[in-house]
């Protein structure tokens, strides 16, 4: 196994020794050393098992950003990006490297963003094998070694635990991003989306600003022409049903850019949940569980080591992290042009908002904004009853700038491009939760074939009379019926009061962005009206 050799600047700065650490270990050798380690164990398909510890999601209170002459007048400083003393981080980053002295850890190069115009070097320190896997998987692999030091270095000890009253934390666990010294600490907790996650909110926060470059939390596939198409969603939208297209190929399954002439992924993975994951549900995804992969917190049937993905004793959030060329249908490198169609989705589970609808300029700022979907059962552990949910641009938790900049350049490139905005519910019709029904997933993907395919530009609209939005009055292969939602209500007043109280929600939500809103986006927002029928 290979020793570091390199340039030992980085390190020498850190006064963390090289003589310990295993540079740059094959997908082999990682998971011999994490067997070795006791880190994990090998799943019947050969993918590497193991569990994250105590924290089998991300902490977003022990998330901080360093607040220095970089940060202090640029950040959305608030309860998503909470302040850290320089000092204290020094203190602490000393602490980590202590920690590690004398230990074995790895040590990786890598990338971020498929476009070589943006592209991010990476060094990844991980006390792991088994992190230090993750970051080969989620990362952009180099074809050789870099000859300088990588811009960001992470360094990752889920071993080491801050003391709160001294280093200034919250708990012992913490994920700390320094815009200066351009590192992420991360300590006390062993998972991995931490990693994935603080690199995110870097570029978060770079590309917008340095290259004109609207990053996203979205999903991006490419038609046959050429054709880009990007879906926004949160969880228990369909996001990674809806983009998963056989006919089409996959960009990237979460994370991009839209840069100057193309959108490319950060990433060079997946990070899929699999709570009850099938091969029929979703095959591809089923297919990646192989080796090289890393599952994270999942049971085996008892006696076993095949997964029973719908074990979720440990937590729901059960996931699965590959490189992309375990997709078959995988565009590399992953970048494609301009997009020709966005799809914002929502699972509305007021049964209000129209199937399909196509918005403006100012209706797609304002809706990408708000990132309004709604949480039902299933999506999230409590969850019994609808919850209203709004994430700014479907990812307010890593969102360094104040989410107008991102909307902001969101209008700036639909306008420079002639995008086309569809807002998608997948959520309910004909009633709310509990009356109406779950749109047909065969309907969502006719009315999306039908945008992509150009069909829904040749079609009537009807305007909504309170959220504006143009209602296409018919869609191949979809009963003209439902594309009103008013129409698919037994009381037409219910549905009326039932869009009062959702446009409301709407405002009221909106209220936290007005101070950096445009007068396009604030005439976007829905019309309180008295009655419609």
């Amino acid at each position: 196994m290979s020793k570091v050799l390199l340039p030992e600047t980085n390190f020498l700065e850190l006064n963390l020794g090289t003589e310990n650490a295993l540079f740059q270990l094959s997908v082999p050798e990682l998971i011999e050393e994490a067997l070795l380690n006791g880190e994990g164990t090998l799943s019947n398909t050969g993918a590497l098992a193991i569990d994250t510890g105590e924290f089998t999601g991300r902490s977003p209170k022990d998330r901080f950003i360093v607040l220095d002459d970089i940060t202090r007048d640029t950040v959305w400083w608030g309860d998503i990006n909470i302040g850290f003393e320089p000092a204290k981080f020094d203190a602490l980053l000393e602490k980590v490297c202590a920690y590690l002295r004398g230990k074995k850890y790895y040590v990786r190069e890598a990338s971020a963003c498929a476009d070589e115009k943006y592209s991010l070097s990476l060094r990844v320190v991980t006390e792991t094998a088994y992190q230090n896997l993750f970051a080969h998987n989620l990362f952009i692999r180099p074809d050789r070694h870099q000859d300088s030091e990588p811009e960001w270095t992470i360094i990752a000890a889920p071993g080491f635990f801050a003391d709160p009253e001294l280093d200034g934390t919250r708990q012992p666990n913490f994920s700390i991003l320094n815009f200066s010294r351009k590192m992420i600490l991360i300590g006390g907790t062993g998972y991995t989306g931490e990693i994935k996650k603080g690199i995110f909110s870097v570029l978060n926060f770079i590309l917008p600003q340095q290259k004109n470059t609207l990053s996203m939390h979205c999903s991006a596939n490419v038609g046959v022409s050429g054709d880009t198409a990007i879906f926004f969603g949160l969880s228990g939208t369909g996001k990674t049903t809806l983009s998963a297209d056989p006919a089409r190929g996959l960009i990237g399954d979460d994370e991009h850019g839209w840069g100057e002439d193309a959108v490319f992924n950060f990433e060079g993975g997946c990070y899929a949940k699999c709570v009850d994951l099938t091969a029929e549900k979703e095959p591809q995804i089923h297919a990646a569980v192989r080796f090289g992969a890393l599952l994270e917190n999942i049971n085996y049937f008892p006696g076993t080591r095949e997964v029973d993905y719908s074990n979720i004793i440990k937590t729901e959030n059960t996931r699965v992290a590959y490189p992309i060329n375990y997709i078959d249908n995988a565009i590399l490198p992953s970048r494609a042009g301009n997009p020709k169609n966005i799809f914002f989705l929502t699972a509305d589970a007021s049964g209000v908002l129209p199937p399909i609808s196509k918005l403006n300029k100012g209706q797609a700022m304002f809706h990408f904004i708000s990132g309004y979907t709604a949480k039902v059962a299933g999506t999230e552990t409590g969850v019994t009853e609808p919850q209203l949910t709004f994430s700014a641009c479907f990812g307010k938790a890593f969102l360094p700038l104040h989410p107008t900049k991102y909307a902001e350049l969101l209008g700036k490139k639909m306008e420079e491009n002639q995008v086309n905005v569809w807002l998608v519910n997948t959520g309910w019709s004909g009633g709310a939760y509990g009356t109406g029904q779950r749109m047909k997933l065969a309907y969502t993907r006719a009315m999306i074939t039908a945008a992509l395919d150009g069909e829904l530009d040749r079609v009537a609209c009807e305007i909504h009379p309170v959220f504006g939005l143009r209602m296409p009055e018919s869609c191949p292969n979809v009963p003209s019926e439902i594309l009103n939602p008013k129409n698919t209500w037994a009381d037409p007043l219910k549905y009326d009061e039932k869009a009062q109280e959702l446009a409301m929600a709407f405002i009221l939500n909106f209220k936290q962005f007005e101070d950096g809103a445009s007068e396009e986006i604030l005439s976007s927002l829905p019309k309180i009206v008295k009655n419609t029928v």
